[in-house]
């Protein structure tokens, strides 16, 4: 099944052009059948006539009973054009006399010629004219148009002295004329020609002028209306839509374009409203950066004092402890010497003075670490699980003075890492030392360390797990803080773990904590398998 056309125009023209040519086709035939009517009316009116001329021309012949001149007078009217036969019928049916040689003998009674009059069992006398006429087609296969008016017994024919009829016979006989039907035929042909050439005519004309009517008011209306929307779509809102064909589609043209007028108006509101909002976004911008600016410069003045109190408490302390011992020893030692009986004394003394200026030498080796986290070097590819085992056992003898057990779970079939081993093996140091002082004097004290590839086969995972007593939830945060400790008084600056983050950050590695109260603590440890160096970095060494 053709599906019906979804375009409006389409829509109303195909009816329309059905309509229209239906109508035409209607029109030309009611008018083809009206000529065809009128003409054989015409042609029967004709025959009628000439029927009745044929009568009254013979009248005084068959009332003189002079047959062979009423005969002569058919015969010669037979010759007319148009005239095929003259025949003469008595009331039994019997041919009396014919213009068709051979034509003779009776005929039925209920034939094309009798039957209107015979059709019931009393003959009728009186019939119409249009009754009288028949069509019918002769041996010849062409058309004939038969008339039969009645001869009447007049007053005149039963009074004769020659022949007298009884009064009581109606009808003489009949007169039969048959008329060829050939030009009527040619001139029906020429009309339905021409009927049919007019309407086709009509049809295309009116066709011509819906499709211009519709197109002209109502697809070039409606295709500007598309073409508006379209542009709408698209934002461009600068071409207005102006439909004037109909009141209708002028009222819908005009509305569209009042909504494209309030959009545009709307989304000028909206950039302004935007641009506006956009220099008030980069002056807000200028405005943080200056004061980020001072708050990094407040947070270095803030670290730097942090640093500066910090390095001076931790160093103040050990120092004020050997200047004390210093005096003190400087009052034993007299001008013979040390007495020997306070050789002991100062001998503590002495020994404690070694133990304040090593705890000093450790807080500037941290500060020295610390200083020095950004600046790795000989990166090179390396067995990381070889930097384990030998960090186990520069720490191994500790681990055992402080009755921690250590646990090592590593992957056999790790691939080779690039990176720093002395920077890996100082993070190392600084977990497990971790570890083991936070599982120190527990049950089951035990730092384990695995190492293991992360799934995705690109990245090395370590964890160093204790069971000591964990950390707490708010120090989580700040645990790798820079001189944020958790340890007491004479334990640590903090610098241990922010120096393990810098060292891992810059291999582009990354680190974390996870830490369950009275279960342990473990930190993770990723880092990339290839090179781990920084762009600039490795810019540098190319």
């Amino acid at each position: 099944m053709v599906p019906f056309p979804r375009r409006l125009a389409l829509q109303l023209m195909i009816p329309l052009l059905a309509l229209v040519l239906l109508a035409g086709l209607a029109a030309g035939y009611v008018h083809m059948k009206t000529q065809e009517n009128q003409l054989l009316a015409t042609m029967i009116t004709g025959a009628d006539q000439l029927s009745g001329s044929i009568a009254s021309a013979t009248w005084h012949a068959m009332l003189a009973d002079q047959r062979e001149s009423a005969y002569e007078i058919m015969q010669t009217i037979a010759l007319k054009q148009g005239i095929k036969r003259i025949r003469i019928y008595n009331k039994e049916g019997r041919v009396m006399f014919s213009t068709a040689p051979g034509d003779t003998g009776s005929v039925d009674k209920y034939a094309e010629a009798c039957f209107m009059c015979h059709a019931t069992n009393r003959p009728l006398v009186k019939v119409d004219m249009p009754s009288r006429a028949r069509e019918f087609h002769a041996t010849d296969g062409k058309r004939t148009l038969g008339i039969v008016t009645p001869v009447y017994n007049e007053p005149a024919c039963s009074n004769a002295d020659c022949h007298a009829h009884p009064e009581g016979m109606s009808v003489l006989g009949v007169i039969d004329v048959s008329l060829d039907l050939s030009t009527v035929d040619e001139e029906i042909a020429g009309t339905r020609t021409r009927v049919i050439l007019i309407s086709i005519a009509l049809s295309i004309l009116l066709s011509v002028f819906i499709i211009l009517f519709t197109r002209r008011f109502v697809h070039a209306p409606i295709h500007r209306l598309i073409e508006g929307t379209r542009a709408v779509s698209e934002m461009q809102l600068d071409h207005p839509v102006q439909i004037n064909s109909s009141e209708e589609l002028g009222e819908l043209a005009h509305a569209f374009d009042v909504m494209r007028l309030r959009l545009k108006e709307s989304i000028d509101q909206q950039n302004q409203f935007a641009q506006n909002l956009e220099t008030k976004v980069g002056e807000r911008t200028e405005q943080l950066k200056v004061a980020h600016q001072k708050l990094l410069h407040s947070d270095r003045l803030a670290s730097l004092g942090q640093l500066s109190a910090s390095v001076a408490h931790e160093i103040n302390n050990p120092l004020s402890g050997v200047l004390n011992l210093s005096m003190l020893m400087q009052r034993i030692v007299g001008d013979k010497g040390i007495p020997q009986e306070r050789l002991p004394e100062f001998r503590k003394y002495l020994g404690q003075v070694v133990t304040e200026t090593a705890r000093v030498g450790r807080i500037v080796q941290d500060l020295l670490a610390f200083s020095r986290r950004s600046k790795p070097h000989q990166r090179t590819n390396v067995n990381f699980n070889a930097i384990v085992s030998t960090t186990v056992n520069l720490i191994g003898h500790k681990l055992k003075l402080m009755n921690v057990e250590m646990d090592l779970r590593l992957d056999e079939h790790l691939p080779l890492i690039h990176c720093d081993a002395s920077q890996m093996q100082q993070v190392l140091i600084n977990l497990i030392m971790n570890g083991a002082e936070a599982a120190q004097g527990r049950p089951a004290a035990r730092v384990t360390v695995s190492s293991a590839l992360a799934p995705s086969g690109t990245d090395l995972v370590l964890e160093i797990h204790d069971t000591g007593e964990g950390i707490r939830p708010e120090h989580l945060e700040k645990l790798f803080t820079p001189f944020f400790t958790t340890k007491g008084e004479g334990k640590g600056v903090g610098l241990g773990l922010a120096v393990v983050y810098g060292i891992v950050k810059d291999h582009n590695g990354d680190i974390d904590v996870e830490s369950k109260p009275d279960v342990g603590t473990t930190f993770r440890v990723v880092l990339p398998i290839g090179s781990g160096d920084p762009p600039d970095t490795q810019h540098a060494a190319g």
